[in-house]
């Protein structure tokens, strides 16, 4: 199973954009509210350097693709519809729009830096993003609270005394967001809390559901339309303010990665996703050299369009995934190819645990693993890194 993205942002933002520019998609596009209705899911993919070449073999990918060294490793793309005031009791698609977004693993906001959309999505000019990034935050905020309230009733309507153990009651409700007992019980310590809901006033369950949704829904935040004036000082004062030290914000145009992949797929620039520069390869028009004059200045600045840095910073530093390739100490013996897999884990993950995200039968047979680079032997418990090459060991073999 591939990690679940989700793609949230008020309307005309370029959360379209920012989606078709990822996954190619033919998702529809506009500046008016609704632009998606239903939830489009596409496949995208975050960048691992190959271990092939180390091995002085050639990549043969089973999925994604292997461009110059660089492995192209699919996730999920889900761009999710509904974002409106009152989300979280029902308003517009609301019902729906949490729903698709329980099924994510981590989130990207597209925000609108410019400041030329309001809260509802209609032009305007000088609106301030950071009422964009409280508006999505407070949404969450209160449907994790009114999940925890019921939480709370249950515990206090089904024990009395010394029997309550309120993690796990509090685990139970909050199930659908991943989290277990001994986590709730963390977060409730950490928060300073006592074990004991009775104890809490209004405002200490209001920080505790706020802290239990950053710790299961962590989000990176795309500060979209970056190649103006306006937005490069809203993004300035915004990543200056210690109100928004929990996020992580990747400055981004959507529009320039969308452009230059139709280009690429044209034959008029050379441009692989992620890459700070392009080459023109065709005859272009006066007003198309302005504009891939503009996105090449706007590379240089940034590094990169961002969109392809959103995806990566979700995936490996907030959510803190691992790649692993499986391979043999012993040289290919696989005859459709060889380093054909890579697997995306999460952190902290064991040999074990790799070989039961292979196959069942794998992690059940399982005797030891062979780290690849150094001919060693690795155990059950060793605690994988990034771009490991892992060999398993085992006495059973994966059913087809």
């Amino acid at each position: 199973m591939s990690y679940r993205i989700g793609l949230v942002g008020k309307p005309s933002v370029g959360k379209s954009t920012f989606f078709n520019a990822a996954t190619m998609n033919d998702v529809p596009e506009g500046a008016y509210p609704f632009t998606t209705i239903d939830p489009s899911v596409g496949e995208a993919y975050v960048r691992v350097p190959c271990a092939a070449p180390e091995f002085d073999e050639t990549c043969t990918p089973s999925v994604g693709v292997c461009a110059d060294g660089t492995r192209f490793v699919p996730v999920q793309l889900v761009d999710v519809a509904g974002l409106v005031p009152g989300a979280h009791e029902g308003r517009g698609l609301g019902n729906q729009f949490l729903t698709d977004l329980n099924e994510t693993d981590v989130l990207v906001h597209v925000v609108d830096f410019s400041g030329t959309t309001d809260i509802e999505g209609e032009p305007t000019e000088g609106h301030d993003p950071r009422e964009d990034i409280d508006f999505l935050e407070e949404e969450l905020d209160a449907w994790y609270l009114d999940v925890l309230e019921k939480g709370i009733d249950k515990h206090g309507t089904r024990y009395h005394g010394a029997e309550a153990v309120i993690e796990e009651d509090l685990a139970e409700q909050l199930s659908a967001f991943g989290i277990t007992k001994d986590e709730v019980k963390q977060v409730i310590l950490a928060e300073g809390l006592e074990l004991d809901a009775d104890a809490w006033e209004e405002s200490d369950r209001e920080g505790l559901a706020r802290e239990i949704r950053k710790r299961t829904k962590p989000m990176v935040v795309a500060a979209n339309k970056m190649d103006t004036p306006e937005a490069q000082r809203n993004f300035e004062e915004i990543t200056a303010d210690p109100d928004y030290d929990h996020l992580t914000f990747v400055p981004a145009s959507a529009h320039a990665e969308k452009a230059l992949k139709n280009a690429a797929e044209t034959g008029v620039v050379e441009y692989t996703a992620g890459e700070d520069d392009f080459d023109v390869r065709a005859d272009v028009s006066t007003d198309q050299a302005d504009g891939l004059d503009r996105i090449a200045t706007f590379l240089d600045e940034y590094g990169g369009t961002g969109v392809q840095s959103c995806l990566e910073a979700a995936i490996f530093d907030v959510l803190g995934c691992i790649a692993v390739f499986p391979g043999s100490a012993n040289g290919p013996k696989d005859e459709k190819g060889v380093f054909r897999d890579c697997f995306l884990l999460p952190e902290d993950s064991t040999t074990e645990d790799f070989a039961f995200h292979i196959h069942s039968d794998i992690g059940e047979g399982l005797l030891h693993g062979i780290d690849c680079r150094s001919d060693r032997q690795v155990s059950k418990s060793h605690e994988l890194s990034h771009r490991d090459v892992i060999e398993l060991v085992s006495t059973k073999q994966a059913i087809a």
